[in-house]
C-alpha cells in the first residue's frame, strides 16, 4: 500500500515532520509512506489552474496515485498554516484528486490544545473537497506539549503513551484505506 504525507510545517526541526517520520518508521512493514514537500509550490492562482507548473502537476499526481493521505499540521492563529491551505487549494482544482480519497489528520504543538482548532478547520476543508474521513472521536492525533514528547536528537516521538495512541489511530486508518 502506498500512502503520502503532507506536513503543514516548513520548519526544519518541526514536531509535525517528526510525527510523520515516526509513523513512517513504525509502519514500514505495512505501507510505503512518501512525504510530499509543499514549500516550493507556487501560490494558487486561478489563472494558472489549467496550466499549472511541473511541481504542481507532480504533487497532484502523487496524491492521486496514493491509496491514502496523511496530513499532519501545526496550528497557526487557531487554524492551519497558509502553506498547507495553498497545497489543499491546488488539490481541489480541475481534477480534484482528493474526491473519495481516504485522509487522516493530526498535529503536534507545544501548547495544550494539541492543534484542535486546526483539526476542526482542516476537517471542514476536507469535507468540502469530498475526501473520506473517519469520524473524529479517537481518530485524530492531537499531540499537546510536543516539546516533552519528542526526542531532541532524532526528532521522533518518544513518549510511550502517545506512541501507543498514534499506533492505534494509524492502524484504524490503515484498515479504513484497505476497505
Amino acid at each position: 500500500m502506498k500512502l503520502v504525507a503532507i506536513v503543514g510545517s516548513l520548519r526544519k526541526d518541526s514536531y509535525n515532520r517528526g510525527l510523520v517520520e515516526t509513523i513512517k518508521e513504525r509502519f514500514v512493514q505495512k505501507f510505503e509512506l512518501e512525504i510530499l514537500e509543499i514549500g516550493q509550490l507556487p501560490h494558487y492562482n486561478q489563472d494558472d489552474e489549467f496550466n499549472p507548473s511541473e511541481l504542481v502537476l507532480e504533487f497532484k499526481k502523487k496524491v492521486k496515485e496514493a491509496d491514502g493521505v496523511i496530513i499532519i499540521t501545526p496550528e497557526f492563529n487557531w487554524s492551519i498554516p497558509g502553506v498547507l491551505k495553498n497545497a489543499l487549494d491546488w488539490l481541489s482544482r480541475v481534477d480534484k484528486v482528493l474526491i473519495g480519497k481516504p485522509v487522516m489528520t493530526g498535529g503536534a504543538t507545544m501548547g495544550i490544545a494539541g492543534t484542535l482548532r486546526a483539526q476542526l478547520h482542516i476537517r471542514e476543508i476536507l469535507a468540502s473537497l469530498q475526501a473520506k474521513l473517519l469520524p473524529p472521536a479517537g481518530n485524530e492525533i492531537l499531540i499537546s506539549q510536543a516539546h516533552t514528547k519528542f526526542d531532541e536528537e532524532t526528532g521522533l516521538l518518544k513518549e510511550e503513551a502517545t506512541l501507543k495512541f498514534v499506533d492505534d489511530v494509524v492502524e484504524r486508518f490503515f484498515a479504513f484505506v484497505k476497505e
